[in-house]
């Protein structure tokens, strides 16, 4: 699979962290220290965004977030992303 220059970057820095910490930590610790990596990559992020559940047409708060959205174009999941696979999809 292949992905454009930004997700490259933000995988390598996920990798990063876990190659320094380990598996087994809390998702806040990955979360910490990813947003330090982003900073230290001057990679624009927001941590911890609301996402509302759309319900006929309305924006309900259910206390959803989206761990990350960089650049203002996408969210990503550090957990899994970390754990896993990334997961990438688009911040509407």
């Amino acid at each position: 699979m292949e992905f454009d220059p930004l997700s490259n970057r933000v995988i390598g820095l996920m990798l990063e962290v876990h190659r320094e910490l380990g598996p087994g930590l809390l998702e806040s610790a990955y979360q910490a220290c990813l947003a330090h990596e982003l900073t230290a990559a001057r990679i624009a992020f927001a941590a911890e965004v609301p996402l509302p559940v759309q319900y006929k047409g309305l924006a309900l708060d259910c206390a959803y977030r989206m761990d990350f959205v960089l650049e203002n174009k996408r969210s990503w999941s550090s957990s899994r992303s970390i754990h896993s696979s990334p997961s990438m999809r688009p911040s509407s």
